[in-house]
C-alpha cells in the first residue's frame, strides 16, 4: 500500500522540522549546568528560534547574549526590597485578573513614574516580568500588557533612554514573552515619542503594540477579543475598579520571593538576604545598553 506523503507544511512536518531545529539548538550550545540547565528547556529553546525565524545560528547567538546577561544581570536573584520603592505609586504591577487566554497581565502606568535612577527602573520592571513568568498559568508562555497613558507628559516621564533600554531587555531577554501590549489612549504628544521608540523595536516585537482609543470601535473590539470587560479596569474601558494597594502587593511579591528562591534553588540565599542592595547587586550599565540582538 501507498502511504499518503504530507507536504512540507503539513502541521506534522512542521512539527518535527521544529523538533529537530530545538535538538540543534541543543547541541550547538554544548553542555549545560546550574542555572543555565534550568533555563535552558525545550520551551525556552523554541522560544529563541521562533524570535530568530528557526535559523539555529541566529537563535543560538541571542541564547548566548542572553545566558551572560543572565549571569552578570541575574534577574532571579533580585528580591522585592530592593526595587519596592520603585513600585510604591503603582507604575508597574501584577494586575490580579488574566486575559481570556489565561496569561498574566502586567499594568503599566508611566504617568505614575516616582523615581530618576533608570538602571533601578529597569531592575524593577525585570523583577516584574520575572514575576509574571513565574505566574504563569501550566502550559501558558506569554503575558499580556496594559498601558495606561493617565498624567503621562513628555517632560515629566520615561526618557527616551530607559525606553530604549527596557525596549532591549525585553526582546533581547525575553523573546517570545509578550504576546501583546495595549497602548490605551495614549495623548497626541505621545506621537513624538513614539515615532522615535519605535525605531528600537524590531519587527516581531513592534507587531505586538496595539493602539487602542476609545472612539474607535475596531481598537475597543480588539481589546475586548483580548480582555472581559468584567475584569478590565475603567481606566482601560472596562467596568473594574483599578486600585492599587502597595502593601497588599508587597506581601504578594515577598510570597513569589519564596517561590522563586526555590525554582532556582536559592532557599540558601534567600534566608541571607539584607535589606538594601549588596555590592554584587549593582551591574554596570553597558549591560543594559547592548545593542538589539540581530
Amino acid at each position: 500500500m501507498f502511504r499518503k506523503k504530507h507536504s512540507q507544511n503539513h502541521p506534522e512536518n512542521v512539527a518535527e522540522q521544529q523538533t529537530a531545529k530545538v535538538n540543534e539548538l541543543k547541541a550547538s550550545i554544548g553542555p549545560l549546568s546550574g542555572r543555565s540547565l534550568l533555563y535552558c528547556s525545550d520551551a525556552c529553546l523554541r522560544r529563541y528560534l521562533e524570535a530568530r525565524n528557526w535559523n539555529v545560528d541566529k537563535a543560538k547567538k541571542m541564547l548566548e547574549d542572553t545566558l551572560k546577561w543572565r549571569s552578570t544581570y541575574k534577574p532571579e536573584e533580585i528580591r522585592w526590597h530592593e526595587v519596592a520603592n520603585e513600585g510604591e505609586t503603582g507604575k508597574v504591577y501584577r494586575a490580579n485578573f488574566h486575559d481570556r487566554h489565561g496569561r498574566t497581565v502586567l499594568i503599566l502606568r508611566p504617568g505614575k513614574q516616582n523615581t530618576t535612577a533608570a538602571d533601578n527602573q529597569i531592575r524593577h520592571l525585570v523583577y516584574l516580568i520575572e514575576n509574571a513568568i513565574l505566574n504563569l498559568h501550566e502550559g501558558q508562555e506569554q503575558m499580556s500588557w496594559l498601558i495606561d497613558f493617565t498624567g503621562w507628559s513628555l517632560s515629566a516621564n520615561v526618557p527616551i533612554r530607559t525606553a530604549r533600554d527596557a525596549s532591549n531587555v525585553l526582546q533581547n531577554h525575553y523573546p517570545e514573552r509578550l504576546a501583546i501590549a495595549f497602548l490605551y489612549n495614549p495623548p497626541r504628544i505621545f506621537e513624538a515619542f513614539w515615532k522615535i521608540v519605535k525605531y528600537f523595536l524590531d519587527p516581531k516585537t513592534f507587531q505586538k503594540v496595539k493602539f487602542v482609543y476609545p472612539k474607535n470601535k475596531d481598537s475597543v473590539e480588539l481589546m475586548t477579543s483580548f480582555f472581559d470587560l468584567e475584569n478590565l479596569p475603567a481606566e482601560f474601558g472596562g467596568n473594574a475598579k483599578l486600585e492599587y494597594d502597595h502593601e497588599e502587593f508587597s506581601r504578594m511579591m515577598a510570597e513569589d520571593d519564596v517561590k522563586a528562591a526555590s525554582l532556582w534553588g536559592l532557599d540558601n540565599k534567600l534566608a541571607h538576604v539584607s535589606n538594601g542592595y549588596s555590592g554584587a547587586d549593582v551591574i554596570p550599565e553597558p549591560v543594559l545598553l547592548a545593542p538589539p540582538a540581530s
